[in-house]
């Protein structure tokens, strides 16, 4: 007996012992996560319910030279409603009028929306959605409502915002614009994002259900810094003019895609630039940016290239008679021909190249090369043909020239094939590169699509003209070129776009692909400049596999585009001496406009003039000053329903009369 009640007492010790180790291991352990490593697990309590979340900047503006939008970051908010947070009494006084205004502004009947927020109560709904996609001024004039206008506490509004990037123009330069985000970084946005992206803030949420955080305060932790302006050398007038000549000729024709670039001859400014290719569909959009990445044979265009060579190295004359025979010439086991049957006959060198006669421009090479192709070579080497022109939009496409010291790749048709533009891969703007240097008496400037960033009214950066070479060649020999050019227009290959009222100066170019599948394509090209007395503007059209049956020929395709800007541009914009009045006079109009627009930025109690702007930059100024927008027509503003200096406070209306 007495043995039982000891082993009794054994495990009762034995037990009392385990509490008091399992009593000393919970003390010890609350010492440690109160005292020791009590930061760490509040701040890791507070990471689980408390976030500091990112406030994306405004991307800064995107804008053609004469101060229209290309793209600009609008805010859009998101409204949600926490449903339970409001008090009893709050709540019953207002939620009648609640849903009234967000009946009248988002439709459904006022019952509906007082029936949906009840049960968002009586389920305790934290995050109820009421709409999303609101401009500045609607979201102001929804934080009046009642209850909402208690605020993010007392009132339950929960107000989201976020940026969305807008093309006010359109599909119009799409690509060249090109984009920032989950897509890569492409053209402006891509290439130019240290200027634009600014510098992004910060907001504190606390968690409230799985997945859903709402503000814990109206105001930010620290608040987004915008980015900066970048102003391009685009002109909105030729660029549209370009786009739509474009794309009518693609169109006709059933091509896969096709590009053109405008650049004004002594600055090296692109004017236009538009890329269109076809979907499945066969609608076409600004898909890939052919002019700057996409390097081919050219063709014919290329034939200008040989031709100042011959003339550099005075082996040729343009008066020098060559005999195109038949219009076929052998080369080894290959065959050259003309796309005249039969030939030309004996012409000139000069008229060789106006007609395009490949086997006129091979014979010249061929005769005076053939024992030494690297002279030639080195000639295009001279003026930089092969080179890249480095410009700051990324995916320049390499060149290729063939060369016979890299015996790979070099045959013995190379050196003939390449004289009128096959076996050599150069992209569009490198060409319309060289043909803006012949327009520009031997200049070679950078093409350039920035001309400053700005941070408001400062200018941080300017782009200036970048010369890459003084002189491609001699004076004589781009008087000799010239010439020739025109009569491409005049009496050669490209007559058919000739007109007596203004003048044009250029060279077609039609080159075989795909010739190795057994169904050859082709692709239809012209480049030049005009007018050609005094070039202002040189311009490049491509377009790539044209339906065969409809016409493949540069001088059908490609060169009435050409033509239709040219026109366009010539009866649109002045080019003699009223385009400096013009642009003397824009300036004073733009700077103006600049000036209302820094007042506007610091003053919010005055009315801006907005005569003559352009609506929908009046629209996107107004509503950066937090007013009620609503206009008629489209153009520029001549009325507004507030006078200037006027005084105004936010979300009031204003109607704008455009025309």
């Amino acid at each position: 007996m007495a043995t039982k009640k000891k082993n009794i007492l054994n495990k009762l010790y034995l037990l009392t012992g385990c509490m008091f180790l399992f009593a000393l291991a919970i003390t010890y352990k609350l010492i440690d996560i109160q005292y020791v490593k009590g930061d760490f697990y509040r701040d890791q309590a507070e990471k689980g319910t408390v976030q500091n979340f990112e406030i994306p900047a405004n991307r800064g503006n995107v804008y053609t030279a004469d101060g229209s939008l290309l793209a600009t970051s609008v805010s859009k908010f998101d409204i949600r409603m926490d449903a339970v947070t409001i008090s009893p009494e709050n709540f019953e006084e207002g939620i009648k009028g609640l849903s009234r205004e967000l009946s009248k502004m988002l439709g459904n009947t006022p019952g509906a929306w007082e029936s949906k927020i009840r049960q968002a109560r009586k389920v305790k709904n934290r995050y109820l959605f009421i709409t999303r996609n609101l401009s500045y001024t609607e979201y102001q004039r929804i934080r009046k409502f009642p209850v909402f206008k208690l605020g993010t506490y007392k009132g339950g509004l929960i107000a989201e915002q976020r940026t969305v990037r807008e093309h006010p123009i359109g599909k119009i330069a799409e690509r060249y614009v090109g984009y920032d985000d989950y897509r890569g970084r492409v053209g402006i946005e891509g290439n130019f994002r240290n200027y634009l992206k600014g510098k992004n803030g910060k907001r504190l949420k606390q968690k409230i259900a799985k997945n859903q955080w709402k503000p814990l305060n109206d105001n930010n932790e620290v608040e987004p810094v915008d980015g900066k302006d970048v102003y391009t050398t685009i002109d909105l007038n030729i660029q549209d003019i370009a786009h739509h000549a474009l794309l009518e000729q693609l169109e006709k024709y059933a091509a896969d895609h096709g590009t053109v670039v405008v650049m004004e001859t002594k600055s090296g400014e692109v004017k236009a630039i538009s890329n269109l290719g076809r979907n499945k569909e066969g609608k076409y959009y600004e898909r890939l940016n052919h002019a700057v990445g996409e390097s081919h044979e050219p063709g014919s265009t290329f034939k200008l290239m040989s031709m100042i060579v011959a003339l550099e190295d005075k082996v040729i004359d343009t008066g020098a008679v060559i005999d195109t025979e038949n219009g076929t010439l052998k080369i080894y086991d290959r065959t050259v021909r003309d796309s005249r049957k039969g030939g030309y006959g004996k012409v000139s060198a000069a008229r060789a190249f106006e007609v395009s006669s490949n086997v006129g421009i091979v014979k010249i090479i061929e005769e005076n090369y053939k024992n030494n192709p690297k002279k030639f070579i080195h000639g295009l080497n001279r003026m930089g043909i092969g080179d890249k022109l480095n410009v700051p939009i990324k995916g320049e496409g390499v060149p290729f020239i063939p060369n016979p010291e890299n015996k790979k790749g070099w045959y013995g048709t190379s050196l003939a094939w390449m004289t009128h533009g096959y076996g050599v891969q150069i992209t569009p703007l490198q060409t319309l590169a060289f043909y803006n240097a012949i327009a520009n008496d031997g200049e070679l400037v950078k093409p350039r699509f920035i001309k400053e960033v700005r941070s408001q009214d400062k200018v941080i950066e300017r782009f200036d003209r970048e010369v890459l070479n003084p002189k491609v060649c001699s004076q004589e020999t781009i008087d000799k070129v010239k010439i020739m050019m025109e009569n491409v227009v005049r009496r050669g290959t490209a007559e058919n776009i000739y007109d007596k009222n203004y003048s044009m100066a250029g060279k077609t170019g039609t080159c075989q692909t795909e010739y190795w599948t057994g169904n050859t394509q082709y692709i239809s090209s012209f480049a030049g400049y005009f007018p050609a007395d005094n070039p202002k503007y040189s311009c490049i059209v491509v377009i790539h596999k044209p339906n065969k049956k409809k016409g493949y020929y540069g001088n059908i395709v490609a060169a009435p585009v050409f033509k239709k800007i040219a026109q366009k541009i010539y009866t649109d914009t002045p080019l003699l001496e009223e385009v400096k009045k013009a642009d003397f006079d824009y300036q004073l109009v733009h700077k103006n406009f600049e000036d209302y627009q820094a007042k506007a930025r610091k003053d919010y109690a005055t009315m801006p003039n907005l005569k003559n702007m352009p609506g929908m930059d009046a629209v996107a100024l107004l509503e950066n000053l937090g007013l009620h927008v609503e206009s008629e027509g489209t153009g520029t503003v001549r009325r507004q329903s507030i006078k200037p200096g006027k005084k105004i406070k936010k979300g009031t209306s204003i109607k704008l009369n455009l025309l």
